[in-house]
């Protein structure tokens, strides 16, 4: 949720980083409120927050440098799932 109570709910593409996949997500459009969900698999680099995906999540959805995936912060926790159009 966001400091007013919304939830916030991204699609952004996957990219390769120095320990496999991230997802970038810009500190203004919501990587600010969702870093305090990411400890553990994310860190602030400059104006973004960084989120590694675990390679047993990768593997599972079959994740790849330039797949989209959803992130978001419902039921206070942060969740990347594919992305899936009119889902």
């Amino acid at each position: 949720m966001t400091g007013d109570g919304k939830p916030i709910c991204l699609v952004g593409p996957l990219e390769e980083g120095s320990a496999g996949l991230v997802l970038r997500i810009p500190l203004d459009v919501g990587g600010a409120e969702l870093a305090p969900l990411a400890e553990g698999i994310g860190e602030i680099e400059a104006d973004v927050l960084c989120v590694r995906i675990p390679q047993w999540l990768a593997a599972k959805f079959e994740m790849q440098v330039g797949n989209l995936v959803q992130v978001d912060n419902q039921n206070g926790k942060l969740t990347v799932s594919p992305f899936r159009e009119g889902i």
